[in-house]
């Protein structure tokens, strides 16, 4: 991508690779699962144009940044650990940032505001609301409870299953297959029949997909290996348990959320409500604004770039 640096900074204990673009406020990046720097390929582009200095990591586990071998190295502290010490390292000048996070991205954005605040300009988050802690549901058996055991996120649970699966139908398959699945259903990962139809034709890619991009994507993965990518979900019950300190609390910066009507998120049995219904307002006392976009699914800032970036640059615009 034309004008994009990349480096490798040394944070938190292991070897950080970041995107950049620009001058100006730093805008920090948070990709999603299973994605990389180059999902926010429009973003980085779009915003530097507009004055912002954008900055993407590969995150902990992907891409070109180090990968632990250990799954206890996947927390949720070790994710704003990681992120802390990077805004340090590159922006020692800047004593707030502002965030974007789509996915896996927004549950680490989330965490970041939960924890240093006062690091955080504001926050511009797609496609997964703040959940805050509660004791009464522990995630992965909820979760279980609500979609059975073929669920993806009850199917990631066990270190070495899925890779072995996904590694039999191709890694770079199996991300492309992730990555082009857009509707609102579950998604269900049956053992012997993971996505559902058959995998001997070329993978039906989205529009906003092109076969450079999804040749990106899969040589990453091939190259690295995806069990990073799985350990995140690995510690959706440590997570719990180490929020627990945090029950109660409040995310207090100014938020903008986005949502794309198809997103499996939003369709999540009782997100739609906990969004529009005052409890999303409730614990993010400062959204300034929820906004579902019709016929969009979950690769929101893919799928609609323009949307995204104007979205983005209207809201951040009033922090300066």
């Amino acid at each position: 991508m034309e004008g994009i640096q990349h480096k490798t900074v040394c944070v938190n204990g292991l070897n950080m690779h970041i995107a950049e673009k620009g001058e100006g406020p730093v805008i920090l990046f948070l990709h999603g699962f299973p994605e990389l720097w180059y999902s926010w390929r429009y973003q980085i582009n779009g915003l530097a144009s507009l004055g912002y200095r954008a900055l993407a990591p590969d995150l902990r586990g992907y891409g070109e940044t180090d990968a632990p071998a250990s799954i206890a190295s996947y927390t949720c502290f070790h994710m704003v650990g990681d992120l802390i010490a990077l805004l340090d390292a590159v922006a020692p000048d800047q004593e707030k940032v502002f965030v974007v996070g789509h996915d896996w991205g927004a549950i680490i954005a989330w965490y970041l505001c939960l924890f240093r605040p006062d690091r955080v300009k504001a926050l511009f988050n797609l496609s997964v609301p703040f959940i805050p802690y509660n004791p009464r549901f522990k995630p992965v058996e909820t979760w279980q409870a609500f979609f059975g055991n073929d669920h993806y996120i009850v199917r990631f649970q066990e270190p070495g299953v899925m890779e072995a699966e996904f590694a039999e139908i191709g890694l770079g398959r199996a991300v492309l297959e992730l990555l082009s699945y857009r509707v609102s259903d579950p998604l269900y990962l049956p053992k012997g029949n993971l996505f559902g139809h058959p995998l001997d034709g070329p993978v039906d890619l989205p529009p906003w997909l092109s076969h450079k991009d999804a040749n990106y994507y899969a040589s990453q993965f091939e190259k690295t290996g995806i069990s990073g990518a799985l350990n995140y979900y690995r510690n959706f019950d440590r997570n719990w348990e180490l929020s627990a300190p945090w029950s109660g609390s409040q995310i207090k910066v100014p938020v903008k959320f986005m949502i794309g009507d198809l997103d499996l998120v939003y369709t999540m049995p009782g997100m739609k409500e906990y969004i529009h219904n005052g409890g999303f307002k409730r614990d993010v006392p400062f959204l300034e604004e929820a906004v579902v976009m019709k016929g969009v699914s979950h690769w929101i800032n893919q799928e609609k770039p323009d949307d995204i970036n104007k979205q983005m640059f209207d809201f951040f615009s009033k922090f300066h």
